[in-house]
């Protein structure tokens, strides 16, 4: 990184990589275990960011019941509704998880065929549940194929998207919890409350193609070096002649998967006009039901949102939220 008389190390993180996300559905690879029998991961869409004043009520803050400005998120959460269940079993061979039986809703709704091919031929619901009752020994876990209602949101988009959920408690349970919601409308007041800490699951902005000064942070190098200022002054040795995969180099910044952990929920509410700005959200409009997730979550605006039951839950204690005031001043 330039002739330096003291070691620097490049600045980019080398904890994951810089690989550009296949799609702008973020995928969920890690599950919670958890004993209630409910569902364990939501989805909405981004509208924007705005500020609201409440009372701390973090036992451990400094500025504990004192009013504070607080950045948030507003989230659109249109209810979703849960098409398919799947049960997986674990193969011995690859110790993997897979797919022991699929069992679909009798009606699915016309939007779905915009995203996949609604299989024609459907067997007897009782049926199929009771094949799987019978085998239940085989089965590991069970998730639901649940899509969201764009059409409900400030979205011009018509297609749902389409994500995997799992759903709590032993298998047993989980199995009966998943057959008396299949076909029904699940809304995020039945997963979450208010006060309740997520993880968040999405897409972040895509930028393009980017130079390792902007991409890594690297320094830019003096005035009158020859070959280029915004580039790494050495990118390897002659022995061995080859550039190493730690060197930072140009390349694609954004569109990237990524998890922000224990996000709080501070309020869901169903009338979006008490966070709505004046003009609508910029680049998005106005907002139905809604949910306020504190500080900033990854992704666009109108991109897709997952969220998840924390995987490193907070043991924190936080007294009722109060919130005092919702800033909706135009923003331009």
């Amino acid at each position: 990184m330039g002739h330096r008389k003291k070691n620097t190390p490049h600045r980019g993180s080398l904890g994951y990589r810089r690989n550009k996300a296949k799609r702008h559905t973020a995928r969920i690879r890690t599950w919670p275990e958890s004993l209630e029998p409910k569902l364990l991961g939501f989805a909405g869409y981004k509208a924007g960011m705005t500020h609201i004043a409440m009372i701390n009520t973090d036992t451990r803050s400094p500025f504990y019941k004192q009013e504070q400005f607080i950045p948030v998120t507003i989230i659109e959460t249109p209810p979703m509704t849960v098409f398919s269940i799947r049960t997986y079993k674990i193969e011995s061979l690859l110790n993997s998880l897979a797919v022991n039986a699929e069992i679909w809703t009798e009606k699915p709704e016309k939007d779905l065929s915009r995203r996949i091919k609604i299989p024609k031929e459907k067997s007897n619901i009782k049926q199929q549940i009771a094949l799987v009752k019978a085998k239940m020994d085989d089965v590991t876990e069970v998730r639901v194929l649940a899509h969201t209602k764009p059409r409900e949101a400030g979205l011009p988009q018509k297609s749902p998207d389409i994500i995997e959920i799992k759903v709590g408690g032993k298998p047993e349970k989980a199995f009966e919890y998943a057959t008396s919601i299949l076909g029904k409308e699940v809304t995020l007041d039945e997963v979450y409350s208010s006060g309740d800490f997520i993880d968040v699951n999405a897409t972040t902005k895509g930028k393009g193609f980017a130079g390792p000064v902007k991409r890594h942070g690297v320094k830019i190098m003096p005035r009158k070096k020859r070959k280029g200022r915004r580039v790494v002054g050495c990118i390897g040795p002659w022995h061995p002649a080859r550039v190493m995969w730690t060197v930072p180099r140009a390349g694609q910044l954004g569109y990237f998967s990524r998890t922000e952990f224990n996000k709080q929920i501070l309020k869901i509410g169903e009338d979006g006009e008490e966070v709505t700005p004046i003009n609508g959200f910029k680049r998005y409009g106005k907002v139905n039901k809604y949910c306020m997730v504190r500080g900033s979550v990854p992704g666009s605006t109108k991109r897709l949102i997952r969220f998840r039951n924390p995987l490193r839950p907070k043991h924190v204690e936080f007294e009722d939220l109060q919130i005092t005031y919702i800033s909706t001043l135009a923003k331009n």
